[in-house]
């Protein structure tokens, strides 16, 4: 795995689910792994056992929300390790809700931490990946990027808005810089738990009866990260074996 050793990856949404999949799996694989979310306690305790089991490991408190956050995040890793391989966006909420319950808090937190999160990192991370010559960002989309289901247009649309960006991304940094967008079906984590609405949850406890585990998704990242420089792993589209949505 020499093209993952050594690499500096910086994790948003790092506590839980996708975010501490990848955070083990990577540093498994002798990546320096930076982590950031808002939840510090679980941070702190996931950063421990990284470095106990001989990986490296760092973490900041980050609310993706705010671009000052971001920023400082990356300049935490590059005080400590010099530069950014890798920033995986992966920080998401998902408060499903039928458009008639008009929750417009949930919706606009929604935008405000699957898209302007998103953005941020971008922000926060490409003068620095340009000024390097080389980086990735992978960008945490959803297969509801792709089709909307009822009670999740909100939702939905913030993932079409992520594939959307990660394209106009691709397509602007030109061949110093990679970009890939990974879209997990339904997967073992936390992201349904901010569901405040009874019918959206009820349908999403059966549509969760089928899922893959994070780890899986972190198996993405990682190939992600592995392939040689020359090699840009734009899109994976990543479901269950029985699922049929």
């Amino acid at each position: 795995m020499s093209n993952v050793k050594g690499k500096v990856v910086a994790i948003t949404g790092a506590s839980s689910g996708i975010g501490e999949a990848a955070a083990r799996l990577l540093a498994q694989h002798g990546a320096h792994v930076v982590l950031g979310a808002r939840r510090t306690d679980r941070l702190e305790k996931l950063a421990s056992t990284l470095i106990a089991e001989g990986g490296s490991a760092i973490y900041q408190a980050l609310d993706v929300v705010h671009c000052d956050q971001m920023e400082s995040f990356i300049d935490f890793a590059l005080s400590r390790f010099g530069r950014i391989d890798v920033i995986l966006n992966n920080a998401g909420i998902m408060p499903l809700s039928p458009l008639e319950a008009l929750k417009l808090d949930e919706w606009n937190r929604m935008i405000d931490v699957n898209i302007r999160g998103v953005l941020h990192g971008i922000a926060a991370g490409l003068p620095v990946m340009k000024k390097q010559g080389f980086g990735q960002f992978i960008n945490i989309a959803s297969i509801g990027a792709y089709a909307v289901s009822p009670t999740a247009a909100v939702y939905c649309a913030t993932k079409y808005a992520v594939r959307a960006i990660s394209e106009g991304l691709r397509q602007e940094v030109g061949s110093d810089i990679r970009v890939t967008q990974i879209s997990p079906g339904v997967t073992d984590s936390e992201l349904a738990d901010s569901i405040s609405d009874d019918q959206a949850r009820q349908i999403m406890k059966e549509y969760r009866r089928i899922s893959i585990p994070a780890s899986s998704i972190a198996q993405a990242i990682l190939f992600a990260i592995e392939q040689p420089p020359e090699v840009d792993v734009n899109e994976i589209i990543i479901r269950p074996t029985a699922s049929s949505a």
